[in-house]
């Protein structure tokens, strides 16, 4: 009876295998599959890159936000733990193709976008992790700047005129410095390649833990132990609540659709789907109610509404003393693993997908860091409004990719692939579709992005009037997104005269 409660997906025995004549201009060494007998990512693996992944300045922040719409703790901690859960679903559905085939996310676009029409989702992805990457480089580097605040060395620098127009007002020298040098050391671990990420979580995910229990331990013996968590003006209006769970599980859509990137890797499906099922919903609702502690705890050691920022916290304290230098590092530590895993494998193999003949993975994650460097991400974590908009708005994308993969797979192609039509430009290749493109798919994507977009360009300011219905939907735009561009892509593939692989 147990056999039945178990998905057909989860006993997909690892069918990757070297295609049998790949076009050079279609992968190299890093977009080949990866054997059995190249696996090193274990269930322990996969869920210590996850607490890496989680434990981070953003995550710590994310029910914070919640409650600044006026959320109560629990209400907030409810929407991450929901929000996580429902975007674990597609993370472990689309981990289980690259588990079985061991391709990375570009290659397994291919399938259901084209050859060549992978092109448009990589390069969507790959421009939300280039932000990300600038986001969390920028607190690293305020941590960075405290941290190295008592030597002086920083101190003294002034910025260049020049310089200091283009990155606005509100950035000092000392943390655009501390900036340039967290950027330095995330570029040194990465020119390693993808065993030194994994080595990396592996030794960093216990340290974070431990030292995210220090935090809540500190901010008890702190207040002792008078720690009033927020409860909530009212409940929180259903498009506040919608928005709020669109923004959590946007948070995650990115990993939702390249995760294949990592469970490659992994030694089985039984790896990457517990591995990503403890790592994930459970970990970040954890560490949010960590963050609520802490920031509820400097309500009352400081008054005000509390200090949501933990660097902002720490640069109160004594920078000097040994348990805030201690502090300040694991805030370094949790930038850097976060970021070397999240945000710079995607965009990384997104250029190798484009020019495998020039790209290399560790050349290409160098140009992605420099392009993180140009999102100025030090506006998009102004205030919390402008970074919920930042979360909801790339979600309207996101979610059409995800489920136009999903269908792909588990539905037309029966969680098979051609491995050898993935790794070829030959016209009438299973995947060449049209001119390489696959019209079904980039119609779905349109179809799925069109209810949100007018909300998106209010939001970034190129719409001034926009009607109710719009901000509804933008709101939601991940699961409007998803819902419309599956549906679109499914009957769109149905309909249409190209003849697909698995619809004879």
């Amino acid at each position: 009876m147990a056999h039945l409660l178990v998905p057909g997906w989860f006993s997909d025995p690892i069918c990757a295998r070297a295609p049998s004549a790949p076009d050079k201009r279609m992968g190299n060494v890093d977009m080949l599959p990866v054997p059995a007998s190249l696996r090193t990512f274990n269930t322990y693996d996969m869920a210590a890159l996850w607490v890496g992944l989680v434990i981070s300045v953003p995550s710590y922040q994310l029910a914070g936000m919640m409650v600044q719409i006026g959320m109560g703790w629990a209400q907030a901690l409810g929407t991450v733990f929901l929000g996580n859960a429902i975007v674990l679903v597609p993370m472990v559905l689309m981990g289980s193709a690259g588990t079985k085939w061991g391709v990375p996310f570009p290659v397994l676009a291919r399938a259901s976008f084209g050859v060549r029409g992978t092109h448009v989702p990589s390069a969507i992805r790959g421009l939300v992790a280039c932000g990300w990457f600038g986001i969390n480089t920028w607190i690293g580097g305020k941590a960075i700047a405290t941290l190295l605040r008592p030597s002086q060395l920083l101190t003294s620098l002034t910025m260049p005129s020049a310089l200091a127009a283009i990155v606005g007002p509100g950035v000092s020298a000392d943390q655009l410095a501390g900036f340039s040098i967290f950027w330095a050391v995330q570029a040194a671990i990465l020119v390693n390649g993808i065993e030194s990420i994994k080595r990396f979580e592996e030794l960093s995910a216990p340290v974070l833990v431990l030292m995210t229990l220090a935090l809540v331990a500190w901010a008890l013996s702190q207040t002792g132990g008078q720690v009033a968590l927020p409860v909530g003006s009212a409940p929180p209006s259903m498009p506040h609540f919608l928005q709020a769970l669109t923004a959590n599980v946007a948070y995650w859509a990115t990993l939702a659709i390249n995760i294949p990137d990592f469970t490659r890797y992994a030694v089985s499906q039984k790896s990457q789907a517990v591995g990503q099922a403890v790592g994930l919903p459970l970990v970040q609702a954890a560490f949010s109610f960590a963050g609520l502690v802490v920031t509820s705890a400097t309500v009352v050691l400081y008054g005000g509404s509390g200090i949501a920022d933990p660097v902002a916290l720490l640069s109160t304290l004594d920078s000097s003393a040994f348990g805030v230098t201690l502090a300040l590092a694991a805030v370094v530590l949790t930038g850097i693993s976060t970021n070397v895993a999240a945000n710079v494998v995607a965009p990384a193999n997104a250029l190798v997908n484009v020019d495998p003949e020039n790209f290399r993975f560790r050349e290409s994650a160098l140009l992605c860091c420099s392009l993180g460097l140009l999102m100025q991400p030090w506006r998009l974590m102004a205030d919390s409004s402008t970074f919920m908009d930042w979360l909801v708005g790339y979600s309207v994308f996101l979610g059409p990719i995800g489920a136009i993969m999903l269908v792909d797979y588990f539905g037309l192609q029966g969680r098979h692939l051609d491995v050898d039509a993935l790794y070829s430009l030959e016209q009438g290749g299973a995947y060449y579709y049209a001119g390489g493109y696959n019209p079904s798919a980039m119609l779905a994507l349109v179809i799925g992005c069109v209810p949100s977009l007018p909300g998106f360009l209010h939001s970034v300011g190129l719409l001034s009037a926009l009607h109710p219905i719009f901000h509804a939907l933008y709101s939601v735009s991940w699961f409007v997104g998803f819902v419309l561009g599956g549906a679109a892509y499914c009957v769109a593939t149905r309909m249409t005269l190209l003849d697909h692989p698995h619809l004879d």
